[in-house]
């Protein structure tokens, strides 16, 4: 949410971090508001990205397809809407992290 989200955008070192971590082949994911920190950082150059509702298109990003989906994952960048999809988005990372079977294991404890 705000500011954190325009803390995370305005942070040298979150931005470095940002584009060091993309640029070694892993994932980067953000929900809520902070999709703008990925904007700042460029990783959502032609990309489609999603983020809570109008922080994305404010921003005028001319190369970003933005969705109104839940969640989206474009090559090693995950991005989702906001709090009521933090569960999808949780278990989207277990998945792409650890697998389908330790996403399953943790769905499943989530259950009871």
């Amino acid at each position: 949410g705000l500011p954190g989200a325009d803390h995370l955008r305005d942070d040298a070192r979150v931005q470095t971090l940002l584009k060091k971590h993309a640029a070694s082949g892993k994932y980067v994911a953000a929900i809520c508001a902070a999709p703008k920190a990925l904007a700042q950082a460029g990783l959502l150059d032609g990309k489609t990205a999603t983020g809570y509702p109008g922080v994305l298109s404010a921003l005028k990003l001319s190369t970003t397809v933005i969705k109104d989906s839940a969640l989206e994952i474009d090559g090693k960048i995950v991005t989702s809407r906001g709090p009521g999809t933090a569960m999808d988005f949780a278990l989207t990372l277990i998945k792409l992290s650890a697998g389908k079977a330790k996403r399953d294991e943790v769905n499943k404890q989530l259950a009871r």
